[in-house]
């Protein structure tokens, strides 16, 4: 059996989608199955996949850069109130610094470079999400009960 980590959602309930429902681009299983997830959920209200996006800029190069995000999500809480947030599916091995090595390897430093420039993106999310009344949230495996 082949696992599709990449492909086309089709959402069951397209209505909810907040974009072209028929272009729903996942990139990952986990991303799939947040879409799963966010489609299925009868307090989800609105949801899209990387169509919010959110400049920020890069301390590789000190030039501005535009960021596709996971997922907006509106959720209508318990209390009836809409909330709306950001999030952003990561291997937890990504979402934390990398452990400072005494050798100084390419993977090592690919592996700072990317935490360094994943850094100014959720800065810059989150402020971006701030502006707005949103939260920016990074979810890992242990959020997706994996």
């Amino acid at each position: 059996m082949t696992k599709n980590y990449k492909g086309i959602f089709t959402p069951i309930n397209p209505s909810k989608y907040n974009g072209n429902y028929k272009n729903i681009v996942y990139r990952s299983s986990w991303e799939k199955k947040v879409m799963i997830w966010l489609d299925n959920k009868s307090d989800v209200v609105m949801w899209s996949s990387e169509e919010v996006v959110v400049p920020y800029k890069s301390p590789v190069d000190g030039k501005f850069h535009r960021y596709f995000v996971d997922f907006y999500v509106q959720i209508r809480a318990p209390n009836g109130q809409l909330k709306a947030f950001l999030w952003e599916i990561k291997p937890k091995k990504q979402a934390t610094e990398p452990v400072k090595k005494s050798r100084l390897t390419k993977q090592y430093i690919n592996e700072v470079v990317t935490w360094s420039i994943n850094q100014a993106k959720w800065e810059a999310a989150t402020e971006f999400c701030k502006d707005r009344g949103w939260e920016f949230k990074i979810l890992t495996e242990d959020h997706l009960n994996l």
